[in-house]
């Protein structure tokens, strides 16, 4: 078994050798814009090491991984656009860099060329994983209106919270490992753990990045932190602070959540203190943790040898481990 950053050198040399058309120009260069950002490639890395947990080469996976990368980057495309997002990994978004209507259009090409990417494969594993796209995609719109449905919805419960991420971000990491399995020709079972795998582990990862935007270190944590305070939007802390808080607490919440005449340093430091005064601090930790054990409970059940179940953990307990 290969390291996270031996498998990240592999994808970022498949992507370097694609072969891109030249023309239409705007259609193209936007796309190569925003793949050539970086990141940590993490869905793609899965899906190469889900391949080779099954016991194949990595580089079997690669088309398949390529798919997810050029996947992820067209629905980031779009969320900027629905978010009027100004930066995605530090640099101009695309639809800023070029227009709105290119980047539509470059993302919608991405998406496509997923499908491309899908070909090298034998008629029966093409079909399984074209699927496997197709039903991911179709989650994670479901998971991308809900959450600007959330945005005019007066009441959010936290279960409904949970299954917006789940389909808005946590699927897609599962169906990456599910699509690493596939093609090392893994048995139905096998596919399912490991993308239940995938799925808890991304709805830890999600709840972890809800955390550390109010409590994560400024240094490291790669954002703005309270930055989901300052544009109110209801996370899991904030709805269990709220669910949780008393009248007056109830009150101070919504005050700041529903005015704009203050500071933000003021309002972020007010809404922390309400989210540790309240328990959803505490709250969200052991939500954490008991998604990410439950992710390491599926791998345990993997007909796989124990070197790779570590191997799956330790990607894992990296991927958790951003704590500041």
């Amino acid at each position: 078994m290969n390291s996270f950053e031996t498998y990240s050198k592999a994808i970022s040399a498949h992507l370097e050798a694609y072969r891109w058309k030249n023309e239409p120009k705007n259609l193209y260069e936007p796309a190569r814009y925003i793949l050539g950002l970086g990141g940590k490639r993490l869905r793609p890395v899965l899906t190469l090491l889900a391949a080779e947990s099954f016991g194949i080469a990595y580089s079997k996976a690669l088309d398949a991984a390529l798919a997810v990368e050029f996947f992820h980057n067209f629905s980031l495309i779009h969320d900027d656009i629905m978010d009027e997002a100004p930066l995605r990994r530090g640099a101009q978004t695309v639809h800023l860099k070029w227009s709105r209507d290119i980047a539509i259009l470059s993302g919608d090409t991405l998406f496509s060329l997923a499908y491309n990417c899908l070909e090298s494969y034998d008629e029966v594993t093409m079909s399984r994983l074209t699927k496997i796209i197709n039903r991911t995609a179709v989650e994670v719109y479901e998971g991308q209106q809900m959450d600007m449905d959330f945005e005019t919805q007066k009441n959010v419960s936290i279960d409904e919270y949970k299954e917006m991420i789940r389909r808005k971000t946590a699927v897609l990491m599962g169906a990456a490992l599910e699509m690493g399995a596939v093609v090392a020709n893994a048995s139905e079972t096998n596919r399912k753990l490991i993308c239940d795998f995938g799925i808890q582990l991304g709805l830890a990862f999600q709840l972890q990045d809800d955390y550390l935007d109010a409590f994560g270190n400024p240094a490291t944590f790669g954002k703005q932190v309270g930055g989901d305070i300052l544009e109110n939007k209801k996370t899991f802390l904030y709805l269990k602070a709220i669910g949780s808080a008393n009248k007056e607490q109830v009150k101070q919440l919504e005050y700041f959540f529903n005015h704009k005449n203050f500071e933000n340093a003021e309002k972020i430091e007010a809404i922390k203190n309400l989210y540790l005064e309240t328990g959803a601090t505490t709250h969200i930790l052991k939500e954490i943790e008991q998604h990410t054990q439950t992710a390491f409970e599926a791998v345990d059940k993997l007909n796989i040898s124990n070197d790779s179940k570590q191997l799956l953990k330790n990607i894992g307990k990296l991927l958790m481990g951003r704590n500041n």
